[in-house]
């Protein structure tokens, strides 16, 4: 070795690390002492998530060990080093902060050289390890002799090396990182069932319109008590399960227990639902009417929208007392008015429980089955349909990023508030006529008129032009909406009629032409549907004039008679913020060991298959890859569930993510696991390893893969945090 290399490193240089990592020190110390909360969930957040690696690479150790491979290090956290400790012939060696003085030309693990280094004890016969610490709470990794993560194995005349070892050997080691995560997963959710977790409840808290479960007369309020033969402390989640994993077409038998105590046997067929990712029954979970417990800015936005707070428990809406969430839903459902009130219990600083009054705000969808494009479901108010109003627009992340620059353009888009009036050379189109035409429409330029209101009050009519791109996994058309038919409810703040159409009770639609102004019902004066609604509803039985207007030149009138018992506004009304309520829970806890690992054993298979199935519907094309989490999405998730969750949570998401780092590991690309056990399978079939050159090329491959999706996945995460 050169005299250059062998050369320790200047004072200055070893003076400037040192001030460098007293001040990073002295920063971190402050950060924690200011947000010591903050600070002790990011720790939790970072030894949980590391948990899970480590357990994977202590796998590795594990098996390495015992198979006879040279472990050159073992580290417990990631680079740079904090402390490590080895056996050589002169006792135990200690090192702490090696990488700050460590001499030109060496590598970490070269020698003793360290901030502080010394050894002690007698001297006894030395290891192959050095167990390490490192500065990065996060994970760890294990070194093994003739073995690396980024290129081929390494040649070695050691027979220790893990290139010198059986192909059967080698498999093993590397099968080792995923049996590990699959058996912690096990772990884990035994000692959660041990201990006791609420998980939601196999109860229906509401039905999709249209779907299987609507067909076999299933309600909410029902308990799912068996599943296709199964009957063992079910949760919602056996719910979805069964529906994701039933074959295409295929009846899975259930056991229903009615609210009245009665068990009735029905046969469900899970379908694709529009926007949805797996197929499902058309189950809904259900709530509780407690309002879950909110960050501070959340809790402060509901109490001035609602006058509600965390902790409140709804008794009554609308003046009808409720006990459950799906007898809630029902009231606000079948209410046409433009707000309802709520009561709801609350418990003062003292303990003491006190009565206060809430309300919401409600909106009416475009159809009566979401989203359903048959005429007939279309939303009306006596044979009467409103415009369309825009409530949820979504932007690229490069126009947000534009428009945070300050860079966006002067085109004209959809926004939030904006009434349809016009698409392409349709006038006042209803939502089925405006999804035919989008269809017709893909991918070219389709205009769209709408009437925009300014913070000046001012309306004004626009022309905006979108392009219908077709909705990934699906067979509808997207126009910059947040979603194929949330986004447009009714306008029902005005009268003006888009169209009239047959209802069940009248075979001829009333002879209103399309964009009149209703102007008064029976001599009665009206600015809204609400008050249509009432003078309707005022009249029934009786034969009703109702006055419209276009312009001052075309106006008239039509005639109608309401019937005693029929339904004036033929909509499904939905509160115009979601309502925080809690999860209905129950407690599932464990007879004892033996059960606990039954149930360990269940939970970890369910969510392995899960993954997988998602992992399928992904290379399918049937799930977007923006639908992923990556590393920064699941430690910002864990942040959230640390901070508002109790701490059995985490550990039961804990058991979550090292079943599902089990089943990526173990796919087939190098340079995960399961790609390197793949190309050791090549090479027992080959009779020889494949060249060097060849590895290396499939390791930089294999690399590139992985890296580009990482990033994929982290930039969809950020773009999650901040919009």
């Amino acid at each position: 070795m050169s005299e250059k290399s062998s050369a320790p490193l200047k004072p200055a240089s070893r003076s400037s690390r040192v001030i460098l990592l007293v001040a990073v020190i002295a920063a971190v110390i402050v950060l924690v002492i200011r947000n010591i909360e903050a600070t002790k969930n990011i720790l939790l957040v970072f030894l949980g998530f590391g948990s899970v690696v480590l357990v994977h690479e202590f796998g590795h150790f594990v098996v390495a060990k015992l198979s006879g491979i040279k472990v050159e290090a073992f580290s417990i956290f990631m680079p740079p080093t904090l402390l490590g400790i080895k056996k050589t012939d002169c006792g135990w060696r200690i090192r702490v902060l090696p990488e700050l003085s460590r001499k030109e030309g060496k590598q970490d693990g070269d020698g003793e050289e360290g901030l502080f280094s010394f050894k002690f004890g007698k001297k006894i016969l030395p290891g192959d390890t050095e167990y390490r610490i490192g500065l990065i709470p996060f994970g760890g990794f294990v070194k093994m002799l003739g073995q690396d993560d980024v290129g081929p194995v390494k040649e070695s005349k050691d027979p220790r090396s893990f290139a010198n070892k059986p192909t059967l050997v080698r498999a093993a080691v590397l099968a080792a990182g995923v049996t590990f995560n699959v058996i912690s997963a096990a772990v884990v959710y035994m000692i959660v069932f041990l201990v006791g977790i609420g998980l939601p409840a196999p109860i229906v808290g509401g039905v999709v319109p249209g779907s299987s479960a609507q067909q076999a007369e299933i309600r909410p309020g029902d308990e799912v008590i068996e599943i296709a033969g199964e009957d063992g402390r079910l949760d919602f989640s056996d719910v979805i399960m069964a529906g994701v994993l039933s074959g295409k077409g295929e009846e899975v038998p259930m056991k229903i227990r009615r609210e009245d105590g009665t068990i009735e046997n029905v046969k469900l067929t899970a379908e694709q639902m529009p926007g949805g990712k797996f197929r499902e029954f058309g189950i809904e979970r259900a709530y509780t009417l407690k309002v879950a417990k909110l960050t501070p800015n959340d809790a402060n936005s509901l109490k001035e929208t609602t006058g509600l707070m965390p902790g409140d428990q709804v008794k009554a809406v609308g003046g009808v007392d409720v006990n459950s969430f799906w007898r809630f839903e029902q009231i606000v459902g079948n209410t046409f008015e433009p707000n309802v009130k709520l009561l709801a219990e609350r418990k003062n600083s003292s303990g003491q429980t006190q009565l206060v009054e809430g309300h919401i705000d409600l909106v009416f969808p475009v159809t009566k089955e979401a989203g359903s494009e048959f005429e007939a479901n279309l939303s009306n108010i006596c044979g009467m349909v409103p415009r369309m109003r825009v409530v949820g627009v979504v932007k690229t992340f490069k126009e947000r990023l534009l428009e945070f620059l300050g860079l966006a353009g002067k085109k004209p888009r959809l926004q939030v508030g904006d009434i349809i009036v016009g698409l392409a050379d349709v006038n006042y189109p209803t939502y089925t006529e405006m999804r035919e035409i989008i269809t017709a429409y893909e991918s070219n330029d389709l205009s769209i008129r709408v009437l925009r209101t300014d913070q000046n009050d001012v309306t004004k009519l626009l022309t905006v032009t979108v392009v219908p791109r077709k909705e990934s996994g699906s067979d509808r058309f997207l126009i910059g909406l947040a979603a194929p038919f949330s986004p447009l409810f009714l306008d029902v703040e005005h009268p003006v009629v888009a169209k009239t159409m047959a209802t069940s009770q009248r075979q001829d639609p009333l002879t209103i032409p399309r964009g009149a102004r209703i102007t008064a019902v029976d001599g009665v004066e009206v600015v809204s549907f609400f008050d249509i609604a009432r003078e309707l509803r005022k009249n029934r039985g009786q034969r009703i004039t109702i006055d419209w207007r276009i312009n001052d030149i075309n106006a008239g009138d039509a005639v109608i008679e309401v019937g005693k018992n029929e339904k004036i506004a033929e909509v499904q009304a939905l509160p115009s913020q979601i309502l925080p309520f809690r999860q209905l829970e129950r407690v599932y806890k464990a007879k004892g060991p033996i059960d606990a690992v039954k149930m360990g054993y269940k939970r970890t298979k369910i969510f392995i298959i899960q993954t997988y199935i998602t992992l399928q519907r992904l290379i399918g094309g049937l799930l977007s890859p923006k639908e992923l989490m990556g590393p920064v999405g699941i430690l910002a998730f864990s942040y959230r569930i640390v901070a508002d969750q109790p701490f059995i949570y985490y550990v039961y998401f804990l058991g979550l993510i090292s079943a599902c780092i089990a089943v990526f590991n173990f796919l087939p690309l190098p340079p995960l696991d399961g790609g390197l056990t793949f190309l050791l399978l090549v090479e027992k079939i080959k009779g020889s390893a494949l060249s060097v050159r060849t590895q290396e090329i499939i390791a930089y491959v294999g690399w590139g893969l992985v890296g580009a999706l990482l990033l994929y996945v982290t930039f969809n995460d950020i773009v999650r945090i901040f919009s």
